[in-house]
């Protein structure tokens, strides 16, 4: 069911978004899916469409912000990505040095706190600078938290928080009886931030690919065929709108 954008709208330093619904999710998280496919449909190598993707990141990060979210979670490159062709995930390591050195400024400006999460000690130094730097410089905001996964699986990270656990029951710190999700939830890379409310995959895959499988257990869904680089203001806005129209149970009947 496609719902209709409601009518209200807001403007935040020069920026007017329409069709805001009072009803936000706390926490989104997005599969960024499709550029692949919208560089093919218009014949350019898939590199454009990474370059392309990175605008549409900048923009979504905007909005949430002005809007209200509070946390925003991107899946950027997953455990599995390292299958691609040699040059494609150059172009990727690239763009993420590119893009956090270029964007930091307006992101601190805006009081943006990046984050990450997965295993980022194999990406190359430069990366691993970049990461460093942007983590260092928006360490202290207090708006929007933006959580970049990279080089994540959520297989391997509930491996990890496994490993965790079994290590402080050896080292008597913990008893059998106080393993709970509380407990589960502190090991897992997601433990600064609430569980996703909403998760949006865009490009037409109706599946999580290994994201967030913990943390989604009570998360709504919503799939979309808009390829990301054109996941803009109004495919977003509609994506919130279906999301404040559901109703959330947590398995009770009301």
């Amino acid at each position: 069911m496609v719902f209709p954008l409601v009518r209200n709208k807001m403007k935040k330093d020069g920026y007017t978004y329409h069709g805001i619904p009072k009803n936000l999710p706390e926490h989104v998280a997005i599969i960024m899916d499709g550029n692949g496919r919208w560089a093919k449909k218009r014949l350019l190598p898939r590199s454009a469409g990474h370059r392309a993707g990175v605008e549409a990141l900048r923009n979504i990060i905007r909005m949430s912000s002005h809007i209200g979210v509070k946390y925003l979670t991107l899946y950027a490159f997953s455990t599995e990505n390292w299958k691609r062709p040699k040059d494609e995930v150059n172009v990727l390591m690239n763009l993420l040095v590119e893009f956090l050195y270029n964007e930091i400024e307006e992101l601190d400006k805006e009081n943006v706190r990046i984050t990450f999460m997965g295993e980022i000690s194999r990406f190359p130094d430069k990366c691993v600078t970049a990461i460093e730097y942007a983590l260092e410089r928006t360490g202290g905001n207090t708006g929007l938290v933006v959580c970049i996964a990279l080089n994540y699986g959520s297989r391997l990270e509930i491996q990890n928080a496994v490993k965790k656990i079994a290590e402080l029951y050896k080292e008597d710190k913990i008893s059998l009886d106080s393993i709970n999700d509380e407990l589960i939830s502190s090991c897992l890379d997601t433990s600064h931030m609430p569980d996703p409310d909403l998760i949006i995959r865009t490009s037409g895959e109706q599946r999580l690919s290994n994201f967030m499988l913990y943390q989604a257990s009570y998360s709504e869904f919503y799939f979309t065929d808009v390829h990301w680089p054109d996941f803009g203001n109004e495919a977003y806005a509609r994506a919130l709108n279906e999301f404040a129209a559901r109703k959330r149970r947590y398995g009770d009947v009301k």
